[in-house]
């Protein structure tokens, strides 16, 4: 039986252990859909979605979110440097006792409930005999937990999550069971609920071994599961550390357990080698701190800004958890040293936080830093700071060995070279003098407790609550209202113990609060910062943006909740059934949520103008609300189609932010951490961390369980139909469709293909290639999907992630795509099909029917007519040729005929199809000849070509041709005359369209869509840019797309040519691509049309987005909505600008957009354009390719070519 994928995909689980950029881009689109939300049932959840820990609101509100194994490291001990030494080696080479033991690292993929905590039960006393649970401790990549087990030991065990009140809920089914090996260092990955899955040891590398080795001190010691949290619980701060253990010493010792880590330049250079030459001679944190200080100020000014940034947080991440380690340096610089540089620092962080020309990607990295600097209060830049703990050190009601391990690893230490490790050690002593109350002096204790949270505020790791007090004074009326509300809905939901749905409205109120908080924050920020804003003022803004970066944080927490309180109501099948019902209030919570996690988007400084805009859509959908019908059409799909647009325009911009970091981050995580020898685990993981870690992840599942929703509404999969048809080959995933970079398979292939711009060529990529699956929207009219439809290559698009997953698992595999209008399926193929395959490369996409006559590329032909025309100048676009001026001139020539006979004709229901054609005229063929004529470089042209036409790919031949040519003919120049012929054409302050119109495009069999260069928006009154866009559009014709396009088709280089259309600029409300049989249905009696705001190329490019969908019987006049347009910008002409051969980019707010709010407007352009689109069919004798826009109440034709078939 065949192994079908059809429209159902199944949920496919796993981590994210990838190793490239790539793959962990295709990771995040689908994350979260690889695990389902949390769902209780009797004595077990359900898989969650996100690896990251639910934090209460008391947690610091510094994030570190690098890899981290659960392993606090601190030892208690008294030790000299002798002893200490001694313990060193034993932990290195163990004992012999310790060689008869395995040592075993648990990791479990899975997120609790707010307040839960998991650990694990079993079989043996290391795993408390079934009576005392093994906690776990949080780490970004899941639940962990160190052991030390016996050789050869057969153990049986559990996963168990505590709740806040101290209930247990087991997993199901059998108990787990694992076979100890004999000797080494593994880990065990889980997943939640698989019990009855194979266990794999996965053997760690000696730098991880090293780490579990140490790290295996007080961890995996059975506890007694307790719901209350002891005084002195380890703060997230100090959970996240991965440096050095603590030993408290009674003499300074710092010296002598300390040793400079080797770094490894190799290959460095730059701002890199800059970063970590500096580090080499900045032993301690503050000299770390001005590293970081001269990296950033000496950048700020150069092109090198971005790449400063990132660096800067990736080093001062690494150090804050300790794996870029800080040592003393023999000279004694209190910590109003370090305060002093991070105010330095901050400073010119805000001033580029405020600066029109900072990138959003540089925001991004700008929030990755503030919390990694500590506080530069007043009391913290005083001359002596910090000096409680002296007065601590020095009571007389202390044991004389505590008083001296106070004083040598806190005081001395702290007051020299203070750094992160310092609060890490207050930590532990601490929980040391707090485990047995009453041990130590009252006020001592009391003391010590008060030094550990000013710590804490020196190095702004206190809670966001403590933070928020902080500021409290500083918030006008309005404000500390705001805080008020805040906190009593955090007090609200601590203190619940209701039902889901009363969870659902706490959650949603307290998310409220959070944003409006934000709101109040960032106003005041946004004000700016003055040069002379005096210290405290500035002390008192960092503690503002440090509040503000807390209450994303935890944004994320409550977004949680809420995603595991809407599943627990019923999740997205509820949604569907309350929509059938015509009932969609339902939606309203949800949709809510959806709105807040925008406004927090825009709030973090990502696209502001793109969150404005889709709050406003997704506010004015949820106030319209369903209607029993929108015009002629079913409402609740128009309700659903509407709401849908939205909803992927909101994943888009979560996506966006995920290519971001993949785009900055990686290469240079990897440079720095083979650089200070990190562990291959925490860098491969970085990136994979940032991007789980922010409130845009949560934003991203909420889109994701909506869209799901709306799919089933729909009765859609996720499958979109751009050339149907069947093929058979090999599934081979890529990133783009670039011909010499696809992977070299023998035999028909189809390809996955994750990113297109709408301008590729199929078949020019490789012969071979049968079908396309495109993991994103796509205009069914852009050019690559005229192109797919020409070349016969069976196209479709996929935006269901789960769909896409197990597609994925087909990949290498040979399959059949079979794609049609009632759906897709990809599946294992028959052995007929293989075999029929393997011996034949075809596809059943429907072949093309050429009712025009093919234009012939004869070469003497060409050149007679290039010669006979070179001296015209110009031509009028009424008289433009297929011979003189190409196919796409010479149709413009015809419409503009046309356009008169429109006047008087209309449909069957009396809709006009009438239309203008904006004035125009030819540089004909053999200008461009002339012009090399003219300059003395034809035979350096024809010397190119002449090579062009054998050049390889693998070599780099032919790219470095194409770079030439196009540089020797961007250089020429029209002849004057032309110029002239021009300006007396136009008025003087005409705005222009420079177009290309090849003898090799706007054929029959050789649309070559999009292939060649327009260039808009100029004007003869400015002849430098009008020149250089001619020279533009000329060199055009030698790209590397344009050439392999031509070689692909047979067609030799040296028959092209090029003449250039020259035609008014219209500024149009709304530009279209027409197709006068229905590409998708095959159904003549239909003309579909895809619409876009702004210039048309929004739709011809192949622009992350869907267009506007219409379609509209040629005699019924019937209308269907197929889909809403979600572009997130309209291409526009500024009418006071310059005609500089540029455009502008306007953010679209579709809430305000006629074609998407009112179904009247919708019914009549879509047939005013089916009646223009089937009077044009008419008149040329054959479906037609329309490419037109409305200006105002008129429809202006700009392009009509034989529509492939």
């Amino acid at each position: 039986m065949d192994s079908a994928l059809s429209l159902h995909g199944h949920t496919c689980a796993g981590g994210f252990g990838v190793s490239s950029s790539r793959q962990l881009q295709c990771r995040f689109r689908f994350l979260n859909h690889n695990r389902s939300l949390d769902t209780r049932g009797s004595g077990s959840l359900g898989s969650v979605s996100t690896h990251f820990p639910i934090h209460d609101l008391e947690r610091p509100m510094r994030s570190f979110f690098g890899d981290r194994r659960g392993n606090q490291r601190i030892s208690c001990g008294v030790s000299s440097t002798e002893t200490r030494l001694k313990e060193d080696k034993k932990i290195k080479t163990g004992s012999r006792h310790e060689h008869k033991k395995v040592h075993l690292s648990f990791l479990l993929d899975h997120q609790v409930q707010y307040g839960e905590h998991i650990v694990i039960f079993g079989s043996i006393k290391e795993l408390g005999s079934w009576k005392k649970g093994i906690a776990m401790k949080w780490s970004e990549t899941g639940w962990v937990c160190n052991l030390e087990l016996g050789l050869g030991q057969s153990v049986e065990y559990k996963f168990v999550i505590v709740g806040k009140d101290g209930s247990l809920s087991w997993e199901s089914g059998d108990n787990r069971v694992l076979e100890c090996p004999k000797t080494g260092n593994f880990r065990l990955v889980c997943q939640w609920d698989r019990t009855a899955e194979p266990v794999e040891l996965l053997p760690l590398d000696s730098k991880e071994s090293e780490v579990l080795e140490v790290g295996r001190i007080n961890n995996g010691s059975p506890v007694d599961i307790d719901p209350v949290a002891s005084e002195s619980e380890t703060s997230p701060f100090v959970e996240q550390w991965q440096g050095r253990s603590v030993s408290f010493m009674r003499s300074n010792e710092h010296g002598a357990r300390e040793s400079d880590g080797t770094v490894d330049t190799s290959g460095l250079e730059g701002l890199a080698l800059k970063l970590v030459q500096g580090d080499h001679n900045a032993r301690n944190w503050w000299r770390k701190l001005e590293v970081v200080r001269e990296l950033v100020v000496g950048s700020l000014d150069s092109d090198k800004r971005l790449e400063a940034l990132i660096y800067s947080a990736i080093y001062l991440k690494w150090i804050n958890t300790g794996q870029i380690p800080c040592f003393e340096d023999g000279g004694h610089h209190r910590p109003n040293r370090h305060a002093q540089i991070s105010m330095l620092i901050f400073r010119e962080l805000e001033r580029l936080s405020g600066q029109k020309d900072t990138s959003p990607e540089e925001i991004v990295v700008i929030r990755k830093i503030h919390p990694s600097l500590p506080s530069f209060k007043a009391e913290f830049t005083a001359s002596v700071p910090l000096t409680r703990i002296r007065d601590i050190a020095h009571r007389n009601d202390l044991p004389h060995d505590l008083k001296q391990e106070i004083k040598h690893t806190i005081q001395n230490k702290l007051h020299r070279n203070a750094g992160p490790e310092d609060l890490v050690a207050t930590e532990a002593m601490l929980a040391r003098i707090t485990k047995v109350p009453g041990q130590y002096s009252e006020v001592f204790v009391e003391q010590f407790k008060i030094f550990h949270q000013e710590l804490k505020d020196f190095f702004n790791a206190g809670s966001l609550t403590e933070q928020l007090d902080s500021i409290r004074n500083s918030l006008d009326e309005k404000g500390q209202s705001v805080l008020s509300l805040l906190l009593e809905q955090k007090k609200a939901l601590d203190d619940f113990g209701g039902s889901d749905s009363k969870l659902f409205d706490h959650l949603l109120s307290a998310l409220q609060s959070v944003n409006a908080m934000r709101e109040v924050l960032m106003k005041g920020l946004e004000s700016g910062l003055r040069n002379d804003a005096p210290d405290a003022a500035l002390a008192m803004r960092q503690k503002w943006r440090l509040c503000e970066i807390g209450l994303e944080d935890y944004s994320f927490v409550l977004f949680s909740r809420f995603l595991n309180s809407l599943d627990a109501t019923g999740g997205a099948s509820w949604l569907v059934e309350t929509l059938e019902s015509k009932h969609v209030n339902s939606w309203n919570g949800p949709l809510d949520a959806l709105l807040i996690g925008i406004s927090q988007l825009g709030l973090s400084g990502w696209k502001a103008a793109e969150c404005s805009a889709i709050r406003n859509e997704l506010h004015a959908w949820k106030e319209k609300g369903l209607s029993e019908k929108e015009g002629s059409e079913d409402g609740k799909k128009i309700w659903a189609l509407r709401l849908k647009a939205t909803l992927d325009r909101s994943r888009r911009l979560t996506e966006e932010y995920s290519d971001i970091l993949l785009e900055i981050f990686p290469q240079k995580v990897e440079i720095l951490g083979k650089a200070f020898r990190i562990p291959e685990n925490s860098v491969r993981t970085y990136t994979e961390a940032e991007i789980r870690a922010g409130v845009i992840f949560q934003v991203s599942k909420l889109c994701s369980f909506l869209l799901k929703a709306v799919r089933r509404a729909l009765g859609s999969q996720g499958w979109d139909v751009l050339v149907p048809g069947s093929a058979s080959g090999t599934l081979v995933e890529v990133d783009r469709i670039v011909p010499g970079s696809l992977p070299s398979v023998a035999g028909p292939v189809i390809l996955l293909v994750n990113k297109a711009d709408g301008d590729e060529e199929v078949t020019a990529a490789g012969a071979n290639i049968m079908g396309v699956v495109l993991l994103q929207e796509l205009p069914h009219l852009s050019h690559l999907g005229v192109r797919a439809r020409q070349e016969k290559v069976v196209f479709v698009t996929c935006d269901d992630e789960d769909v896409t997953v197990d597609m994925q698992n087909f990949s290498g595999k040979y399959v059949r795509l079979d794609a049609s209008s009632t759906g897709v399926n990809i599946h294992s193929p028959s052995s007929d099909d293989v075999s029929n395959g393997s011996s034949s490369l075809k596809s059943t996409a429907s072949t093309p029917t050429n009712r025009a006559d093919e234009t012939s590329f004869s070469m003497d032909k060409m050149f007679n007519s290039k010669q006979a025309v070179a001296a015209k100048g110009i031509i009028q676009l009424a008289d433009a040729s297929t011979e003189t001026c190409g196919a796409k001139a010479s149709a413009c020539g015809r419409l503009a005929t046309f356009s008169d006979a429109s006047l008087k004709v209309y449909s069957e229901l009396g809709v006009p199809a009438s239309f203008k054609v904006p004035t125009g005229a030819v540089i004909p063929f053999g200008s461009m000849e002339s012009a090399l004529e003219a300059s003395g470089s034809m035979q350096t042209f024809t010397s190119y070509i002449e090579q062009l036409e054998t050049a390889e790919l693998g070599d780099g031949l032919l790219d470095r041709l194409c770079t030439q040519l196009q540089q020797l003919i961007s250089s020429l120049h029209p002849p004057k005359q032309v110029i002239q012929a021009i300006s007396e054409l136009f008025p003087a302050n005409a705005r222009l369209i420079v177009r290309s119109s090849a003898n090799v495009e706007d054929l029959a069999g050789m649309s070559a869509a999009g292939l060649y260069d327009s260039i808009p928006n100029v004007s003869p009154s400015n002849p430098v840019v009008f020149v250089s866009a001619v020279g533009c559009v000329w060199a055009s014709l030698y790209t590397r797309r344009a050439v392999l396009s031509r070689r692909a088709a047979g067609v030799p280089q040296r028959a092209a040519s090029m003449a250039v259309l020259v035609q008014e600029m219209l500024a149009p409300d709304l530009s279209f691509v027409l197709h006068t049989v229905s590409p998708t249905e095959n159904d003549s009696n239909v003309v579909e049309a895809e619409i876009a705001a702004g210039l048309g190329e929004t739709l011809a490019s192949g622009t992350r987005g869907t267009p506007w969908r219409l379609s509209a019987g040629k005699f019924d006049g019937e209308l269907k909505t197929l889909a809403f347009s979600n572009f997130s910008k309209e291409l526009v002409v500024g009418s006071d600008g310059p005609a500089d051969g540029e455009v502008l980019k306007r953010t679209v707010d579709y809430s305000k957009k006629p074609l998407t709010t009112d179904p009247v407007f919708r019914r009549q352009l879509g047939q005013r354009l089916c009646a223009v689109g089937f009077f044009l069919e008419r008149k040329f004798g054959y479906p037609q390719d329309v490419e037109g826009c409305l200006v105002g109440e008129d429809v202006f034709i700009v392009q009509s070519r034989p529509q492939p078939l």
